[in-house]
């Protein structure tokens, strides 16, 4: 193999990696803010019942689930920011596959998936992006009924 062929082989191998890199990364901050939305919803729970018995700070509530909400917000925004990052890591390793390589396992795999898409919808591939874009706005959803709850 020629000293470009080994340059590219190497290129796209770091590629791959960081791709991969991304995509734990992306998984870990999605188990961090599901464990915070956890905390910041179960907290009011856990002062009633370790409490006196009375009632659960109606301020305390409120401004925590205001909180949950700016959590929300800026876990969507992270995970859009991380969706951006892959769709560009995964644009490079496609491209590389398209010129340099006469293997093609990541523009093969997609153009698979995407093949689902004349399914039904719930037999076809649904795409992680899409899926966890769902999770921060139902937590949005549960934190802003919450604050409206405690509120009137």
């Amino acid at each position: 193999m020629s000293d470009s062929g080994v340059e590219v082989r190497e290129l796209y191998k770091t590629a791959v990696e960081m791709a991969d890199r991304v995509s734990a990364r992306r998984g870990q901050a999605n188990q961090f803010y599901l464990t915070l939305q956890t905390l910041i919803l179960g907290v009011p729970a856990l002062f009633e019942s370790v409490g006196d018995g009375s009632e659960v700070d109606p301020l305390r509530s409120f401004l925590l689930a205001v909180v949950g909400g700016i959590v929300s917000i800026t876990w969507w925004l992270q995970l859009r920011s991380y969706r951006d990052l892959n769709r560009a890591k995964f644009q490079v390793i496609n491209d590389i596959e398209a010129v340099h390589l006469s293997v093609k396992p990541f523009t093969h795999e997609w153009d698979s998936l995407k093949g689902d898409r004349v399914q039904s919808w719930r037999e076809r591939y649904a795409e992680l992006g899409a899926v966890e874009r769902f999770v921060p706005a139902l937590f949005f959803l549960l934190n802003a009924v919450l604050a409206v709850m405690v509120w009137l």
